[in-house]
């Protein structure tokens, strides 16, 4: 309920802030703040299996396939520089942390995706 609640703020406040009227605005800032939704669930996923005692490398593969599957829906409306910067961050996080478990770590530093992901739901949820 809230995060329903959060989207429809974001949405209302994207498309207050951008002039932009009509279903076109209100439906891309939902999309965004849906998509930031889905990033952030995916980043607790991986947190949680690269903190978990077993670090299963499956977990934290299938949350990382989770975040560029996500990353892929934001780069088709990357037209703000902000959300451009945190999407480009994102998945050079995404692609150096595939090449670490790749490379046999299993407890790679995942903070430049928690922070790109942050980001990225600052841009899409503004306010």
């Amino acid at each position: 309920m809230r995060s329903t609640r959060r989207i429809a703020l974001a949405a209302v406040t994207a498309a207050a802030l951008t002039g932009l009227v009509g279903c076109g605005a209100l439906d891309k800032a939902l999309d965004c703040a849906r998509t930031a939704d889905a990033i952030a669930t995916s980043v607790g996923n991986l947190q949680q299996a690269v903190s978990s005692a077993s670090n299963d490398v499956t977990q934290i593969d299938e949350a990382l396939d989770s975040i560029s599957t996500e990353l892929g829906n934001l780069k088709n409306r990357t037209g703000d520089a902000d959300l451009s910067k945190a999407v480009d961050d994102l998945g050079k996080g995404v692609d150096s942390v595939r090449t670490a478990v790749k490379n046999g770590d299993t407890t790679p530093d995942i903070k430049p995706i928690t922070d790109a992901a942050g980001e990225i739901g600052k841009v899409c949820t503004p306010g």
